[in-house]
């Protein structure tokens, strides 16, 4: 697979933690086909999950957001790069950001067990130009 770099918007949603909560966003989603190109959920506070959200297409998803009155962050960026999965992929995924002058906030990476990776790095919402222009250098790696 070539490797394949963007950046994307994405967005969190507080929800109370209740057994089908999760469940039922998903589920209204999927109904309304919107999909999630990445999606975690982590406990927030005593009684919250904290929903990081990936659409696909943001617009039709923050049309159901309004609809529904979800109460979303406004939208946020974060670069998800997927590729062939090898030794060092990340690392130097990492410097081509570091580089290009990227604050990296956050990351997640993970193989999907057939040779392949998809790893999301969050920076700093100011650093979000610089990040777009090293996507473009993250495309000439192998």
């Amino acid at each position: 697979m070539p490797l394949a770099a963007r950046i994307m918007d994405y967005f969190y949603l507080r929800i109370r933690d209740e057994p089908g909560k999760a469940y039922e966003l998903l589920a209204q989603l999927a109904r309304e086909e919107i999909n999630l190109v990445a999606f975690s959920a982590v406990p927030y506070g005593d009684h919250g999950v904290e929903l990081t959200l990936f659409p696909d297409h943001p617009e039709a998803f923050l049309h159901l957001a309004r609809k529904s009155n979800w109460p979303l962050t406004p939208a946020q960026h974060a670069c998800m790069v997927q590729g062939d999965d090898r030794l060092g992929a990340l690392a130097e995924i990492q410097k081509e950001l570091i580089n290009a002058g990227v604050s990296i906030y956050a990351s997640t990476g993970l193989t999907d067990g057939c040779g392949g990776y998809a790893y999301i790095i969050y920076f700093k919402e100011g650093d979000h130009l610089a990040a777009a222009r090293a996507v473009e250098a993250l495309k000439c790696l192998r």
